[in-house]
């Protein structure tokens, strides 16, 4: 199949597709006599990996180590789950600072409600955040 039907296939946009073997994430196709990129089922399985896996939150760098792992004839499943551990972590950690900032931002905006703009001080810029 062309690149165009690939991207239908896999509703990855040429430009990316083209992106990916550029960066050696997607080994280049074969060429058709008349110079045409022709992808098989492989081209498919392998973008609709990079898909699912940056759907998980997965970097290029870590698909990239997935991959490295593969072409060895490797299973990547104990690589894949650490990476994902990571992720989950990095994201728990994510959560539990987005809770702290929304708290503070509960507090700021509950401070709003009591200032009066009519004496605030130009020099504090804006006293609801000089309050903190």
């Amino acid at each position: 199949m062309q690149i165009g039907e690939l991207a239908t296939a896999t509703r990855v946009p040429v430009r990316t597709i083209r992106f990916y073997e550029d960066k050696g994430i997607l080994p280049p196709p074969a060429r058709t006599l008349a110079g045409y990129r022709n992808y098989d089922q492989q081209a498919v399985n392998r973008l609709r990996f990079l898909r699912s896996a940056q759907d998980a939150g997965l970097t290029l760098i870590e698909i990239q180590s997935i991959l490295a792992i593969r072409t060895r004839d490797e299973a990547p499943c104990v690589h894949t789950r650490s990476l994902l551990e990571a992720k989950r972590a990095e994201i728990t950690d994510r959560l539990r600072r987005l809770k702290e900032l929304k708290s503070e931002l509960d507090g700021l905006i509950e401070a709003g409600r009591t200032v009066d703009a009519s004496v605030c001080d130009p020099d504090d810029i804006c006293s609801i955040i000089k309050r903190t």
